[in-house]
C-alpha cells in the first residue's frame, strides 16, 4: 500500500496497550495498512512508566523493559506502518500513579527521569508523545515537559495530551485527574500542543449524544483539537456507544463543528466489530462511516450527504441545549486497563 497523503483522511487514532493474546501471540497493528478500506492517521503505543532509581532498566512498557524480547514483533511492525504514512506516538502516563510525579521535581531529578524517556524515543523512532495524565502534576511541570520535548525533537514531534472531557468542561479539581487547568495550558502552549484525545468514557464524558463536546466548545477550545476519544468495546470500561448512535453523532458533530479533531479508540486488542479476531475492523467502520474528511470542503459535503441523515439524527439523540446552566461536568466512575501480563 502507498503512504497515506497528508490531509487525505480525517485523524483516526487508535491505542494499542494489550500487544499480545491469552495464548502470548503477538496482536498485529499491520491489517490497519493491508485491509481494504481500513486507514487510521495514528497508533499510540500504551503505556511507558518511568520507575525507580532512573535509569533504561527502569523505564517499562506496561510491565516489561522496551527492549524485551516479546516486543520484537510490536517494533518491526511499527517501523512498517510508519512506512506506511501512518505516525507512532508512545503514551506516557496512564492509570499506573507515579511517572509525572517523578517529572514534576526539581531540575536535578527531572533531569535523571527525563534522560532514559528522552533516549528511548529516539531509539525508537517514535514521531510523537501522549501525555495521558491522570495524576496530580503541576502547570509549570507540564510546561517544562512539554518545552524539553519540542527543544529535543523539534517542531515536526507530535505532542498530545488526552484529559478527560470533564477537564474541558470544567475547571473543578475534582472533575480532572491532572489538577492543572487545561485552559491555562491550552493559552500557554497551545501551539505545541497537536491535539486532544479526549475521553468521553468511563463517568467522565458522554458521547451518546453532542451534549458534552458542545461544552467544551463553549468553553473555547478549538473545535479542530479535541478528538472525541471512545471505547471500543464494553469489556473495556463504561461508556461503550452502539454504532448505530454512534454514527449519528459524527454526523451531527461534523455538521456543526466541520473538521473537527477526529476520533480515537481505546484501545485496539478486541476492538468492535471485530473483536479479537479482526480488531482492525474498528478501523474499516471509522474509514467507511466518516461523512467528513479534509480533501472535500465542509460546505458541499453537507450539502449533498448530510440533510436527511441530520434531521434523523437529531431528533433521536438526547441533546441538552449547550447554554443549560444546570448541565454539569460529569465524575468519574471505576476503570480497569488491560494489561500484557
Amino acid at each position: 500500500m502507498p503512504p497515506i497523503p497528508p490531509g487525505a483522511i480525517p485523524r483516526i487514532v487508535i491505542y494499542h496497550q494489550t500487544h499480545h493474546k491469552v495464548d502470548g501471540t503477538p496482536v498485529s497493528i499491520l491489517p490497519l495498512v493491508s485491509q481494504p478500506h481500513t486507514r487510521v492517521s495514528h497508533v499510540i503505543i500504551a503505556a511507558i512508566h518511568l520507575n525507580d532509581p532512573p535509569s533504561r532498566a527502569t523505564l517499562h512498557l506496561n510491565d516489561q523493559v522496551p527492549h524485551h524480547a516479546r516486543f520484537s514483533t510490536l517494533w518491526a511492525e511499527i517501523k512498517t506502518i510508519q512506512a506506511s504514512g501512518v505516525k507512532v506516538l508512545g503514551m506516557l502516563g496512564g492509570a499506573a500513579k507515579g511517572t509525572f510525579h517523578r517529572l514534576d521535581q526539581d531540575a536535578t531529578r527531572f533531569e535523571a527521569y527525563y534522560e532514559p524517556l528522552r533516549n528511548f524515543i529516539q531509539e525508537r523512532g517514535l514521531d510523537g508523545l501522549d501525555l495521558d495524565i491522570e495524576e496530580p502534576m503541576t502547570l509549570g511541570g507540564v510546561v517544562r515537559l512539554i518545552d524539553r520535548l519540542k527543544t529535543d525533537f523539534g517542531s515536526t514531534f507530535i505532542i498530545t495530551l488526552a484529559p478527560v472531557a470533564a477537564a474541558l468542561i470544567s475547571h473543578e479539581v475534582i472533575k480532572n485527574y491532572a489538577e492543572f487547568s487545561y485552559e491555562a495550558l491550552e493559552v500557554m502552549r497551545g501551539h505545541q500542543i497537536e491535539w486532544y484525545n479526549t475521553q468521553f468514557y468511563c463517568g467522565w464524558g458522554n458521547l451518546s449524544s453532542t451534549a458534552h463536546f458542545d461544552m467544551i466548545m463553549m468553553r473555547g477550545f478549538p473545535a479542530r483539537k479535541i478528538v472525541v476519544g471512545m471505547i471500543t468495546n464494553p469489556a473495556n470500561g463504561p461508556g461503550w456507544v452502539p454504532f448505530d448512535v454512534l454514527k449519528m453523532v459524527l454526523v451531527v458533530l461534523e455538521s456543526r463543528y466541520p473538521g473537527f479533531g477526529g476520533v480515537m479508540g481505546w484501545e485496539y486488542f478486541n476492538a468492535l466489530p471485530g473483536d479479537t479476531e479482526k480488531p482492525w475492523e474498528w478501523a474499516t467502520w471509522m474509514t467507511s462511516h466518516f461523512v467528513w474528511s479534509a480533501a472535500v470542503p465542509p460546505a458541499e459535503h453537507i450539502q449533498t450527504v448530510l440533510p436527511k441523515v441530520l434531521i434523523a439524527a437529531e431528533s433521536q439523540i438526547p441533546n441538552k441545549a449547550i447554554d443549560d446552566e444546570t448541565e454539569e461536568a460529569p465524575l468519574a466512575i471505576g476503570f480497569e486497563y488491560f494489561s500484557d501480563e
